[in-house]
């Protein structure tokens, strides 16, 4: 082998290794985004639940003071008969 293939050969070597580099930078990248999205996906799904529990909360809330209304306005109605009677 002559001089000028040894140095196209050694050329095209780092050429390669330059070209598998940059195949796994890219591959990390793309790695790293897909878990980014990964984690925002979870963190809107944690979000949508935290939301659905305030709602099933509030919710429990307005009928357990639908409930207390209730039952203060029958004890009203029960003081007023015997009021009348």
């Amino acid at each position: 082998m002559n001089y000028a293939e040894g140095k196209e050969r050694r050329g095209e070597e780092k050429r390669k290794e330059r070209e598998e580099r940059e195949r796994e930078e890219e591959e990390r990248e793309r790695e790293e985004e897909e878990r980014e999205r990964e984690e925002e996906e979870r963190e809107r799904e944690e979000e949508e639940r935290e939301r659905e529990e305030e709602e099933r909360e509030r919710e429990e809330e307005e009928r357990e003071e639908e409930e207390e209304r209730e039952e203060e306005e029958e004890r009203e109605e029960e003081e007023e008969k015997v009021l009348e009677s």
